[in-house]
């Protein structure tokens, strides 16, 4: 038995979270959850945002599920995904887009892999204040982190039988920060001449994807940029409520659903957990669990088919529970 920490967040995560552990216990998954807490409630009541117990429980298993934190927007607290990311090396995002069942969709059938480099570019979080009026923000990018992700996305595409890799920069402008991206790309791909490498610039590419997502496999991209496409990924299969993630170093993995805590229906059993659940199963797959992980991806589709079983944010009238159970039903059937 797997031993995992699990971090139900803010917001609606503990929803979200309650739903996934039910949903993984009726696949049969042979995992041992570590309950903790962190985010900002926690944050309110003692002044620490993840406190030594997070960091220890995450240390000692070396994986976490985590719900969905709250960031504040201009002030307050420095975000809790990014310092996890920062502390334990976790280089690499991992962002499937994948259409599921009879969700309404810009784009059906699709399914896209997206890798984002995680601890570095203008999210590295070195800004400084010149003056009142004057603020630099200042974009890291080392040959070191570039080759590590992008090596990541081509291991992935040659291990998955996928077609191709597409690198996305703006390299016509930022020459030196990007074009070592870019450069870096070039060398790597070498060492994988059946796998044909892309260039996009990201501009193109926002433009592409919404009007030609199919046209793409894997994509590698660096922190800002990944950010902004995975969730503009997202909106072409139905919304962030749809999409997992995993955030992966060399000894650590923490996997959490990329949607936000959603304060505005915390405690309504409104909440979709698709992507929590999603992410849970990339999880399965990181500890070898792969059948099961495949089980509930096949339940996800057979549930998502039936429109009574949507969630508000899908157009439907199911709660949470609702979801949940029909979930459970389908897997132990």
């Amino acid at each position: 038995m797997t031993r995992v920490s699990l971090i139900p967040g803010d917001g609606i995560g503990p929803e979200i979270a309650d739903a996934t552990v039910q949903v993984l216990e009726a696949a049969g998954a042979d995992i041992d959850w570590e309950v903790q807490r962190a985010g900002q409630a926690v944050y309110e009541a003692s002044g620490e945002l993840i406190p030594e117990a997070v960091y220890q429980s995450i240390e000692k298993n070396g994986l976490a599920l985590k719900g969905p934190m709250t960031t504040p927007i201009g002030t307050g607290f420095r975000s809790a995904n990014v310092a996890l990311r920062k502390k334990y090396d976790l280089y690499a995002n991992l962002r499937p887009i994948r259409s599921l069942g009879q969700v309404p969709a810009l784009f059906p059938d699709l399914d896209l892999v997206l890798f984002r480099e995680n601890t570095e570019d203008l999210y590295a979080g070195v800004e400084e204040k010149v003056s009142d009026d004057v603020m630099h923000s200042i974009k890291i990018i080392t040959r070191q982190a570039s080759e590590r992700i992008i090596r990541q996305a081509f291991d992935y595409a040659q291990n998955h039988q996928r077609q191709h890799v597409t690198v996305v920069t703006k390299a016509n402008i930022m020459k030196l920060s990007d074009g070592l991206f870019l450069d870096t790309a070039r060398q790597v791909a070498k060492d994988y001449p059946d796998i044909p490498l892309k260039e996009v610039l990201v501009d193109n590419m926002a433009m592409q994807l919404v009007i030609n997502p199919k046209q793409f496999d894997v994509i590698v991209t660096e922190n800002l940029y990944g950010d902004i496409l995975s969730d503009l990924m997202a909106g072409l299969i139905g919304g962030l409520g749809l999409v997992p993630g995993a955030n992966i170093g060399k000894d650590l993995a923490i996997f959490e659903a990329v949607h936000g805590s959603a304060p505005d229906i915390a405690g309504q059993g409104r909440a979709n957990p698709t992507a929590m659940i999603l992410s849970a199963c990339l999880l399965l797959d990181y500890i070898g669990q792969d059948d099961c992980a495949q089980n509930i991806r096949q339940s996800l589709d057979r549930v998502l088919s039936h429109t009574e079983n949507f969630t508000p944010d899908l157009g439907g009238q199911a709660s949470t529970t609702d979801f949940c159970q029909a979930l459970c039903q389908d897997l132990r059937v």
